[in-house]
């Protein structure tokens, strides 16, 4: 009778260690993106350790998108939110306000030097991924602010991301070294590729303006259709979130080729071309490169 009592209490004992130690487990850090491409880089550099929700989900559109009440209650619970800055999101100062947002904000594009325009800024900064290392620097800085215990496991990981992002690099200009100068002319839906054409040597022209909601003039689209057939380009790519209504009307008009999807503002689903921000770029680098290749 003894022996059952102690091995009784043992077991009792083994099992509040269990239950302590499952309660002292550090539990995710909730954080919250504006737009997919900054989940994937706060779910890459913050691994196991947080847990991510992007308001704005894969193939949409951050210029249009129109804020939810489900996204109050997750700015509500977030310990982090990440955003780009540079007037991308101009919904989420109101959305921040109506939340009444409790955790630490970041702001991802912060330090980047912006493309200038009239009355504002290109906030695609993301696309150059010189720019893309700054963006991992102030999320890991922003996840080591926010989660003090794990800071030294964002910063390693950071680490780690940044060295990817260089190799992406690297790769883009291996790719594109084999194109020609005077072939880089790329058409695409909207202007959202300033920042890698500036650091490829690459010339994009955008159907739409920076904002997606911004229609084309009958003469912006008649200078378009002039520059395609004068500079011999011979690809029309629509991003995955625009629609393709203007650029079949441009490919039709030129006899241009409507390229696959190519992304830009937004990633796609994971069974996708470009499920993370490093698979974007191979994605459509691949599709650009070939592209201008058959450039007259």
């Amino acid at each position: 009778m003894h022996r059952r009592t102690l091995l009784l209490a043992a077991a009792g004992a083994a099992s509040g260690r269990i239950v302590s130690s499952i309660a002292a487990a550090p539990q995710p850090l909730q954080v919250v993106a504006t737009f997919s491409i900054l989940a994937d880089m706060a779910r890459q550099i913050g691994g196991s350790a947080v847990e991510v929700k992007s308001l704005v989900q894969v193939d949409g559109d951050a210029h249009t998108y129109q804020p939810r009440p489900s996204d109050l209650r997750s700015l509500q619970g977030a310990g982090l939110v990440v955003m780009n800055g540079l007037g991308m999101e101009g919904w989420m100062e109101r959305l921040k306000q109506a939340a009444g947002t409790a955790g630490l904000v970041v702001t991802a594009s912060a330090g980047v030097v912006p493309r200038a325009l009239p009355g504002g800024v290109d906030p695609h900064a993301w696309q150059n991924p010189a720019n893309g290392v700054i963006y991992a620097r102030n999320i890991a800085d922003g996840l080591a602010r926010a989660d003090q215990g794990r800071a030294d496991f964002y910063r390693s990981q950071a680490r780690d991301y940044e060295t990817a992002i260089v190799e992406t690099s690297t790769w883009i200009e291996q790719q594109m070294a084999v194109v020609p100068k005077e072939k880089r002319k790329i058409l695409t839906s909207h202007d959202a590729f300033y920042y890698y054409g500036a650091r490829y040597g690459i010339e994009f022209h955008g159907i739409e303006g920076i904002d997606t909601e911004a229609e084309p003039s009958a003469q912006q689209i008649a200078a378009l259709v002039k520059l395609i057939r004068a500079e011999g380009i011979k690809a029309v790519f629509v991003e995955n979130m625009t629609s393709p209504r203007l650029a079949q009307m441009i490919a039709r008009e030129t006899g241009a080729v409507l390229g696959p999807a190519v992304y830009s503002d937004a990633l796609s689903g994971p069974a996708g071309p470009a499920p993370s921000y490093l698979r974007m770029f191979r994605h459509n680098t691949t599709l650009f490169a070939q592209a201008m290749l058959a450039n007259g």
